[in-house]
Formats: C-alpha cells, structure tokens, sequence
C-alpha cells in the first residue's frame, strides 16, 4: 500500500486528491491547519468515516510553521508522495494582502522544503503552482518554457516556490516538481471565485433568493477546467520514472461573460436581465488571457482534459441548485 502526505488536504485540490487516492489503494496522511473545522470542510465525508478515518486516513493538526512537528511526522509517516497543495489562492486579495501571500505560498515551500531536507528517505514532492506565475507571458499557448513573469504577489509567490523547487531537485536532490495549474473548478470551490459566484447566483436567482449579480470585467478570459481531472494529472506526475514539470490545462480560452451564459442558460434564464457591471469589482491588475500548452502532459502521461467547459460550469450550477433545495447544516 502506498502512502500519500497532502497540505492543504480540506482545499478544492486537496479533498479530490484524497477521495482519488483513496480510491486506488493509498493510505492517505493530510495536515490540517484547523481540525476544529472539519465538520464543515470538504473531507468532512471521509474525516468521519469510521471505515476510512485512522484506517486509510490519518490527519494531524497543524501548520508548517512547525518544521520540527512536521519532520517528526514525515519521519514517521514515511510517505512515498508528498503533494503540497497548502496556501491561499485568491490572486485578487494576494493585492491586499501581499505579506500574508509571500507567507503562506513562498515561505510555506521553502519551509517545507527544508523539512524535507532532513527528512530520512524524503518522497517524491509534487508543488500544486499556477499559471498565474506567468503573469504577463510573451506568447500564447503558455507551455512549461515560458519565462515565468508575475503580475500580482499571488504569481510571484508561486514563481518563487517553482523555482525553489528547481534549485532543491538541483542542488540537494530532492525529487520535486511543479504542477502549473490553469484555472480549474469544480462544485467545491469557493464563492471568493467568479465561477462559483456566478453559479451561486444563478441557482440562487433561479430560486427567488436573489435578485441581482454585480460582477467587474466579463471580458477577461481564462482557460477553465474541471478540477478531479486535474489532481488526477497531478498524480500522474508522481508516478513518472523522473518527475518533471507540467503544464496541466485545457488549451481553450472562455470568458467571463462565456461563465454567465452557460450557467444561466443551464437554468432557463437570460442573464441580461439579471448581471449588473460594477467598476469597483474590478482588479487594478489584470493578467492576460493565460491559456496553456497542456501537450507535454498529453505526451508523456497520456493526460488530457476531459470535462468540457460547459459541463464543468453546468454541474457547478447543478450542485447550488441542489444545495437550495437541502435543509442548512446544523452541527450535531
């Protein structure tokens, strides 16, 4: 049975990784920045699952602010794959809050980085970065050789950690490598994300609970894909003979205004009537329209995108749309 150790394992990425790998026969180890929130998180499914929970599952409380902690715990957990997938992943507040990013993204690794430094038989290490490290690239489709160029403290704090990354596969041999996200949904993300808002929004509306949705730019493109099939290229690039970097995307391009109109067509509304620009809603710094190259992923771990866009935001809209007809959560 393989082990598994994931950061960030109650985030978006982190809970599919967990329910993937538990599927294929992992024994699965996850650090937990708040336990105390685990009723309500993403893994709250699995966390209290007598048949899953300290049989396959294993978490521990905990940051990795506490190096000492952690390499006790790897020293004992012993994992043959470590994904860090931990930080904050807003590239929007990371303008608000450019310390806290640099934080919990850049030194977060480098910490990390470090334990695994002195960690006996360190595993393979598997970086989750974001195509918001290219910032403003020079051409288009974006693939694992374009010079990595930041327009925001979030991308700079995940080129950091890239490149962090490089020099300790270089320099100390650890056996790590970048997986460089585009923007990938799913119904477990955030509302802080335009997808979800707008999906929110439009089950919401749909059901009389809400009138209007104020969004910024719906110009702005994105290439837009389906969260599990991304973790499952993440897996993927662990189980190479030599790991390397990957662009994992679709290669597509849609717009925000492209979001509106599929989620409110899924529910038989005219979004017209109901989307209202807000200029305050729109960020100072816009990236361009980042699109990946996903055809070394394709080539050498037979990986491509298979949820289409449109399904993608349709079972986004399909999951709020369920979630209004459900009675509120109320902790036992």
């Amino acid at each position: 049975m393989k082990r598994a150790f994931i950061t960030g394992i109650t985030g978006q990425d982190g809970s599919y990784l967990a329910d993937i790998l538990l599927d294929r026969g992992y024994e699965v180890h996850g650090l937990v920045h708040t336990p105390d929130k685990l009723k309500t998180s993403l893994i709250r499914h699995i966390a209290y699952d007598p048949d899953i929970i300290d049989q396959r599952l294993f978490l521990y409380p905990g940051s990795l602010e506490e190096i000492h902690r952690l390499i006790d715990i790897l020293n004992r957990v012993k994992p043959d794959e470590l994904y860090h997938l931990a930080g904050v992943s807003s590239p929007r507040l990371s303008l608000q809050f450019p310390i806290e990013t640099l934080d919990s993204i850049g030194m977060a690794t480098l910490k990390l980085l470090e334990a695994l430094r002195q960690v006996n038989n360190p595993p393979r290490i598997l970086f989750a970065s974001s195509s918001e490290a290219f910032g403003s690239p020079p051409y288009a489709p974006q693939d694992e050789m374009v010079p990595l160029n930041p327009s925001t403290p979030y991308g700079a704090a995940k080129a950091f950690a890239m490149q962090m990354g490089r020099i300790y596969r270089t320099a100390y041999g650890l056996q790590t490598c970048s997986a460089i996200l585009f923007n990938h949904e799913s119904p477990r993300r955030s509302d802080q994300f335009v997808t979800m808002k707008i999906a929110k929004a439009a089950a919401r509306i749909k059901n009389g609970k809400q009138k209007v949705l104020k969004l910024g730019n719906l110009s702005g493109r994105r290439d837009w894909g389906w969260a599990p099939d991304y973790v499952d290229a993440m897996w993927r690039m662990l189980q190479m003979e030599s790991v390397d970097d990957f662009v994992i995307a679709t290669g597509k391009l849609h717009s925000v205004e492209d979001v509106i109109s599929v989620a409110f067509g899924h529910v038989g509304l005219s979004w017209n009537d109901y989307v209202e620009h807000s200029p305050g809603l729109t960020t100072k710094v816009e990236p361009m329209a980042l699109c990946g190259n996903p055809s070394k992923a394709a080539r050498l771990l037979d990986w491509k995108a298979k949820v289409s866009f449109e399904e993608t935001i349709c079972r986004m809209v399909d999951s709020e749309m369920d979630k209004a007809t459900r009675p509120p959560f109320t902790e036992e």
